[in-house]
């Protein structure tokens, strides 16, 4: 973020620096060339965020498009970006699809110092028809919604949103990269743009939309099972929590445990809640086994606060439950049960799912000091991952859970 604030000068007296300060901190934050909020049509009354004054003004220095095979996973942004701020006293300003720039914020902004900040994660998606489509999008924009409500952060219409961010894709589509894993990545962010100190509700915010191409997340040579690290000591949510939004406060946390997870053979860490399993790095985690009933189940933990509505989780169970070939189930089940299952040979599959890598293998979880190893080959998980890709690209031409938007 480039940073920029006006300091008064060192011969200026107290009272009259006050008075600039003051002075300085009273317009709502904004991108340098984005408009002002819209004037209150009436006392009381604020402006919503409408699709229709949408202004578009697009960038004239449009850089080359990166090479597909050298993309990773967001190192590039495409040319221009949406943005549109609000206050408390005018609602929301008029929206911008504009090029690219960094934010000009002050330094006390309550992003800053408190962390209210959410965001989201979804993908657009190049078909072999070389139509674009979104999969399941309004499920991302409900979930951003929620989580803006949860940090009483500002909200707004979730059909006039979509329609802003379903043009900055149909703008950018160009930077849609085509194959099968490969896609655009949409990344929705809403920020407290409050300067000043102290924890108390933002009068004034920023909603932005980044968006950059994506390369294939398992690459040419097709899975690579992780090793995952149970540990008890870290609690990524409980009950009451925030495990069920999307914002920083649930990230930041897990860089140290997934530094200490590295440190002992392992790639990612599986999450517990006392002994109770909920989620897997930053994805929801399922697990295929023969259950103490003897019948084959595919299981992942419930939405119960804690776990996050996952995309990729809610179009899992769609589909396998559509199979009709074993039990589906989401309740709550521990690592001592996942042990025990491991002992005596009921333990099938277990893989991580969520928007960057669909499905994500899982091979052996160290816990307590023990390995226990989940079988290779991964049938299940793989026909999930064909599915959904079937779906995404095209291959399935005309999916509910994939509209068509250019």
């Amino acid at each position: 973020l480039a940073l920029s604030c006006a300091l008064p000068p060192k011969t200026m007296s107290l009272a009259t620096a006050l008075r600039v300060a003051s002075a300085a901190v009273r317009p709502h934050v904004r991108m340098a060339g984005t408009a002002a909020p819209a004037a209150t049509a009436a006392a009381g009354q604020l402006q919503e965020l409408s699709h229709k004054k949408m202004v578009v003004r697009k960038t004239t220095n449009v850089p080359t498009l990166p090479v597909k095979e050298e993309l990773g996973f967001g190192k590039y942004f495409t040319p221009h970006m949406f943005v549109a701020n609000w206050n408390s006293s005018s609602g929301w300003s008029t929206p911008n699809i504009q090029p690219l720039a960094n934010l000009s914020l002050h330094p006390a902004c309550s992003v800053f110092h408190y962390g209210l900040e959410c965001f989201e994660g979804m993908k657009a998606f190049r078909g072999i028809d070389n139509k674009i489509r979104l999969f399941l999008p309004r499920m991302n924009v409900d979930r951003f919604y929620s989580s803006c409500k949860r940090l009483a952060l500002p909200t707004f219409d979730k059909d006039e949103f979509y329609k802003c961010l379903v043009d900055l894709v149909v703008l950018e589509k160009a930077w849609i990269p085509d194959g099968r894993g490969y896609s655009m990545y949409i990344r929705p962010t809403m920020i407290a743009t409050q300067p000043t100190l102290g924890v108390a509700k933002s009068s004034s915010a920023m909603m932005f939309v980044l968006t950059g191409p994506a390369g294939a997340y398992w690459g040419a040579h097709g899975f690579k099972p992780v090793k995952l690290l149970a540990d008890s000591r870290y609690v990524r949510a409980w009950p009451g929590g925030m495990g069920d939004i999307k914002c920083g406060g649930n990230y930041a946390p897990t860089i140290k445990p997934q530094s200490e997870a590295v440190g002992e053979g392992c790639q990612q860490v599986l999450w517990l809640f006392n002994d109770q399993v909920t989620e897997v790095g930053t994805m929801n985690l399922f697990t295929f086994w023969i259950n103490e009933k003897g019948k084959k189940e595919l299981i992942t933990p419930p939405l119960d606060g804690t776990i996050l509505p996952g995309v990729t989780r809610h179009a899992i169970l769609g589909l396998t439950r559509k199979w009709g070939e074993f039990e589906v189930s989401e309740r709550n089940y521990t690592m001592t049960q996942v042990k025990k299952a491991g002992q005596e040979g009921r333990l099938l599959e277990m893989f991580g799912a969520g928007t960057a890598a669909t499905v994500s293998p899982v091979e052996a979880i160290k816990y307590n000091g023990e390995w226990i190893n989940i079988p290779a080959g991964g049938k299940v998980a793989t026909r999930i991952m064909d599915e959904v890709f079937d779906i995404q690209y095209g291959k399935i031409p005309s999916h509910e859970w994939a509209p068509i938007i250019a």
